[in-house]
């Protein structure tokens, strides 16, 4: 029997879209991130996701760049094992599963209530990683998170909801609240707005979107206390050489320009 999950609004339905990209990802012949409970947690729920339209080249683009992030939190606290990890917008992401930290650290994955309530039912309980219920936007649930302590900080596929207001009060809010870490998330450039508008696939998220857009640089100009460490062109990670020859050809010759690679899916990487 299928688990039933509370009933989200459109905008908490959007942990839909990174689901199954990892979950289409997990059977493909080589997955780049090899997530198998995304396609588990799909199977208990009954969620079709052939409504997505998703095609491999999709799925791949959701599932390195969430690999991305996950080498960028693991690394954070394999130098520092007392941080504190958060996962803006988790939706029913595992990402603490897959990083596995140690003991010292504590993750949180923070998403609205009713999306937390759903994470109870389908993903299994782990020792020092904690759900917080909340608006990302609304003050307050920072509140409950160490501020003594490093963070890092991650966000996949949340930015675009948020309006430019909203996302230079929340790094603020970050910012100010832990001593120091770093911040990674998912580049939505006016390109990558536009083109979202565009795609078949994603018409239905069009009417969510609040950014108009932002470039790597933006967070710097917005909150004195970030600094760019990196800047990751997905076309040019070593992943690219599982993709499907096709994909892996046209991939390989859009990294010949950076200008071009840009205009792709791309990670931002910043510390504070």
């Amino acid at each position: 029997m299928g688990v039933t999950l509370p009933t989200l609004t459109p905008l908490q339905e959007t942990l839909w879209v990174t689901l199954c990209g990892r979950a289409l990802d997990s059977r493909l012949p080589r997955p780049i991130l090899g997530d198998r409970m995304a396609y588990e947690i799909i199977h208990k729920t009954g969620y079709d996701h052939r409504k997505l339209r998703w095609s491999a080249a999709s799925a791949i683009d959701v599932a390195q760049r969430a690999k991305k992030l996950d080498e960028i939190a693991q690394q954070f606290i394999a130098r520092h094992p007392d941080a504190i990890g958060i996962d803006l917008g988790a939706g029913l992401d595992t990402r603490a599963l897959r990083i596995d930290p140690p003991p010292t650290a504590d993750w949180y994955d923070v998403d609205f209530p009713e999306v937390v309530d759903a994470r109870h039912r389908v993903i299994p309980e782990r020792p020092h990683t904690h759900t917080i219920g909340a608006d990302l936007t609304e003050p307050g649930w920072l509140e409950a998170l160490p501020a003594d302590r490093p963070a890092v900080i991650v966000a996949d596929g949340v930015l675009p909801f948020l309006s430019q207001e909203e996302m230079i009060t929340l790094l603020g809010r970050l910012t100010s609240h832990f001593p120091s870490g770093e911040i990674a998330f998912n580049v939505y450039t006016r390109f990558t707005v536009w083109a979202a508008k565009h795609y078949s696939g994603s018409q239905f998220l069009v009417p969510l979107f609040k950014s108009p857009g932002f470039d790597r640089l933006d967070p710097v100009r917005w909150n004195p206390r970030l600094t760019l460490i990196r800047h990751i062109l997905l076309t040019r990670e070593p992943e690219v050489e599982q993709f499907p020859t096709a994909l892996r050809l046209w991939t390989r010759l859009s990294a010949l320009s950076t200008t071009f690679s840009r205009l792709g899916t791309t990670v931002a990487h910043y510390r504070f």
